[in-house]
């Protein structure tokens, strides 16, 4: 399955923006409000500056302690993005999360991001495949 089909099947295309001067606290809440791993980065909205996730702010809270929670984000934020295309398949995805240990991927088309991917969309797009092979080869087998 290709990333662009994995965007449509998500139940909201909406991608969560926070601007580099937000606290890291607000991201935070925003992150437990929404019920997501990850907040993008970014200026505009559209151009991603970076990417901030659950895992950066508990890596900083357990150097720190809760004095991070008032740094801005854009200290905090993994700002090397890895982002990938609509037209790469779920399995090159799965290779660049796997290979630099992260979860969550920009989705780009060009310099504009067009949506955001995580690891749990990419496996269940491919168990979804993984039930539609089982179907047909049962068909097959079967005479159907």
């Amino acid at each position: 399955m290709l990333v662009h089909q994995i965007l449509k099947s998500k139940p909201s295309g909406e991608i969560f923006t926070i601007t580099p001067g937000t606290r890291v606290a607000e991201a935070a809440a925003t992150m437990s409000e929404k019920r997501i791993g990850a907040v993008v980065v970014s200026s505009d909205g559209t151009t991603p500056d970076g990417i901030l996730s659950e895992r950066d702010i508990v890596r900083e809270l357990g150097k720190r302690g809760a004095s991070c929670l008032d740094d801005t984000v854009d200290t905090m934020m993994t700002a090397d993005l890895v982002t990938c295309r609509g037209d790469e398949s779920g399995e090159q995805v799965l290779g660049k999360m796997t290979e630099g240990r992260f979860r969550h991927l920009p989705v780009m088309d060009g310099q504009k991001m067009i949506g955001l991917i995580s690891i749990g969309d990419v496996v269940k797009a491919r168990l979804s495949e993984l039930a539609m092979e089982k179907e047909s080869l049962e068909g097959m087998i079967m005479g159907h």
